[in-house]
């Protein structure tokens, strides 16, 4: 498992069959869905399911989505699986201030005598104008990243590049606050695993570092869009070994400016490419 995951694979919680799958898929962390992928009528047995499977250790890192905070079943989400000895993450669906947090954190305290980590999920306009307020919200907070789906609902963004904006403000409210990079919404189309890549891409430029997805066959191409290139892995060598050799700053052969912020970029690189 990476220190730094780059793949968040969701999983039905009312199928216990597919979070078997998915465990075994390959992905860094495993996300069990109590919310969207769950009808109404299949709520409970979902979150007694995900109890019963998170009993024990699991070989992945277990996330569960739960519920809205704001409905009926958020709270007994929390109150049901914050205990379980298995769990490593609580994702909060639209989160749209420090209170939803807060609120969480301290119902898990309850129920378990400390907080799992929490991920807030920014799903509304509000949620992403309080971005760096959530992200700084309480100690057990260890991640923001948008849901995208929502979020295009909220809005009534029809053009994929018209969320650029929204992510650009949770990327530097991640880094403001001192955590990871956000890691991308998920792709929707499990057939298009070109757009896929291309978003990727994207992502990867706008300071997203991995991504969700909802079928195993998305995870191998996330995973090379997210990792370095054998060309930036020789690049951020060559400037590592040139900072070593001089104690300023300097040019390359290629024309690349070598200061302080290339070096930490290279470390960064490398430290990734060490994770292949």
């Amino acid at each position: 498992m990476r220190s730094v995951p780059l793949t968040w694979l969701y999983a039905p919680g009312d199928r216990p069959d597919v979070v078997a799958k998915a465990l075994a898929a390959g992905a860094d962390v495993v996300v069990v869905d109590l919310e969207d992928a769950v009808a109404p009528d299949r709520k409970a047995y979902a979150r007694a399911a995900t109890a019963e499977l998170l009993r024990d250790p699991q070989p992945v890192p277990v996330h569960v989505r739960v519920n809205a905070l704001t409905g009926p079943w958020g709270p007994a989400d929390v109150t049901a699986l914050a205990p379980a000895p298995g769990l490593s993450g609580l994702r909060l669906p639209k989160v749209s201030s420090p209170s939803d947090v807060v609120r969480v954190a301290r119902r898990a305290v309850s129920a378990r005598g400390g907080s799992p980590p929490l991920y807030a999920l920014l799903e509304t306009a509000l949620g992403v104008e309080h971005a760096h307020a959530v992200a700084t919200a309480h100690p057990a907070l260890r991640g923001i990243t948008l849901g995208e789906a929502d979020l295009r609902a909220d809005l009534g963004v029809r053009e994929d590049a018209g969320l650029d904006w929204c992510r650009a403000r949770v990327v530097v409210a991640a880094r403001a606050a001192g955590l990871a990079p956000p890691a991308q919404s998920v792709h929707p189309d499990i057939r298009d695993l070109e757009g896929l890549e291309a978003s990727c891409v994207r992502g990867r430029a706008l300071g997203f570092l991995g991504r969700a997805a909802i079928h195993p066959r998305q995870l191998p191409v996330i995973e090379r869009a997210y990792l370095p290139t054998e060309r930036e892995i020789e690049q951020a060598e060559r400037v590592l070994k040139a900072a070593a050799a001089t104690q300023g700053a300097q040019a390359l052969p290629d024309g690349t400016f070598v200061d302080a912020a290339v070096v930490t970029a290279a470390h960064r690189t490398l430290a990734l490419a060490h994770k292949r």
